[in-house]
């Protein structure tokens, strides 16, 4: 099954956070599973970590590099068939990177890993 990482989850597994509870874990571990980033997902941890609301054991592009590549983890390029259904979504969420993530899900077709119950709202399946 194909399946898009939203930010909390990527950063959760792998720094190895036990706020990622044990369905989501499973989920990314699976080898039958292919996991999806988003450039807005590390876009928006590179923002965090720059206005200091992340503070990282590690440089942030090691990181990245870790936990993307070194999780065999693909990236999900933007592409306007995305960016144009975010003119079609009400505003049940606010925050754009959010956003931007489910537009992609629902463009894609896959579910969204996320805690966020906020994100129900939206014709995107999410697991958690």
């Amino acid at each position: 099954m194909n399946m898009l990482l939203d930010t909390h989850t990527l950063l959760w597994f792998i720094l190895g956070d036990s706020q990622l509870n044990s369905r989501a874990r499973q989920l990314i571990q699976d080898p039958d599973n292919t996991k999806w980033v988003s450039p807005a997902t590390y876009w928006e941890i590179a923002i965090k970590v720059s206005l200091g609301k992340y503070l990282l054991q590690e440089p942030y592009e090691a990181l990245m590099q870790r936990g993307i590549d070194g999780n065999g983890f693909k990236i999900l390029p933007i592409i306007p068939r995305h960016t144009a259904i975010l003119i079609t979504l009400p505003y049940h969420h606010r925050d754009p990177f959010d956003r931007l993530l489910v537009a992609q899900a629902i463009a894609e077709g896959m579910p969204l890993i996320s805690r966020d119950e906020q994100l129900d709202a939206y014709p995107v399946r999410r697991l958690w």
